[in-house]
């Protein structure tokens, strides 16, 4: 049997206190326009905005005031997680928002949770980076995962385990 949990962001929220009228909140169909926006700039292999509308509520937003900086998709199950996407709006990348963003969302998993995953383009360096200060490890590679212009490119799959 499979049960999905919420994030609970009452403290998570509290990391991004040095930022300005920043927080994380799970996202609504109203949303859809600005992740789907967020989505078209970000993504070399965008998703369709059906596609976003689908997982709507395993989507969290991070705002600033009412405009949303960032968006992620995690879905839980049992005593996993998997993050699937997370994105930044182009004009708020390299300033650390990223970072903070992903280390919210970790504190905010239920603790239930023991395993954390992800997938990431092998020649994503940056992520890679910021996914290993984060603790997650390497745990394999699946081969021609990703559309690349006319090829494939492979994935590495990371996880963190709770300490």
């Amino acid at each position: 049997m499979s049960h999905s949990f919420a994030l609970d962001f009452s403290d998570a929220n509290k990391l991004l206190v040095d930022l300005q009228d920043h927080y994380i909140r799970s996202a609504n169909s109203k949303d859809l326009p600005q992740i789907n926006a967020i989505e078209q700039l970000t993504s070399a292999y965008p998703c369709s905005n059906k596609q976003l509308q689908n997982c709507i509520h395993q989507t969290y937003v991070l705002c600033q005031d009412d405009a949303i900086q960032g968006f992620t998709v995690i879905v839980t199950v049992e005593n996993q997680a998997e993050l699937h996407t997370i994105a930044i709006t182009p004009e708020a990348q390299g300033k650390g928002l990223g970072s903070l963003f992903l280390q919210a969302l970790i504190q905010a998993l239920p603790t239930i949770i023991e395993q954390f995953y992800l997938e990431v383009r092998v020649s994503n360096n940056r992520a890679i980076r910021l996914y290993h200060r984060l603790g997650f490890i390497k745990i394999a590679e699946r081969k021609d995962y990703y559309r690349h212009g006319l090829g494939r490119e492979d994935a590495v799959v990371m996880a963190r385990v709770r300490r």
